[in-house]
């Protein structure tokens, strides 16, 4: 089992999605997913997650609070996702893992393809919007 953190952005009632490029398990290409990755040793999720977005977006975020955790198995792997609320505290300067960057609103988080942990994530951002 692989700890993973996510960053759910959001700015001006837009959420970020993120699509990936192209992935080392073709399952995992060209859909989207909020930005994140693994937790290292001796890091936090926080940590890692300011790590990981500095790494993929090159800019800073606030780690809010956390949203909620899953567990998913993909056919190769298995994953805890720990999803944060986050906004960024500098614009996005690049995207290096991915390959588009779609600002949506809730309602319309549906209209597009996400990796199935993220799905979850979808799910609770639908039910919760506006509480």
């Amino acid at each position: 089992m692989i700890d993973v953190v996510a960053a759910i952005i959001k700015q001006d009632e837009l959420i970020h999605c993120f699509k990936k490029g192209q992935a080392k398990f073709d399952y995992l290409s060209f859909k989207y997913e909020f930005p994140g990755g693994k937790v290292e040793e001796n890091e936090d999720h926080r940590q890692a997650l300011k790590r990981e977005i500095d790494e993929e977006l090159q800019t800073s975020i606030e780690v809010g609070e956390h949203l909620l955790s899953v567990e998913h198995d993909y056919p190769d792997f298995s994953i805890r996702l720990h999803f944060y609320a986050c906004t960024c505290v500098g614009p996005i300067v690049q995207l290096t893992e991915h390959t588009d960057l779609k600002r949506l609103p809730v309602e319309k988080l549906r209209e597009i393809e996400w990796l199935p942990a993220d799905e979850s994530a979808v799910d609770y951002l639908t039910r919760n919007v506006g509480n």
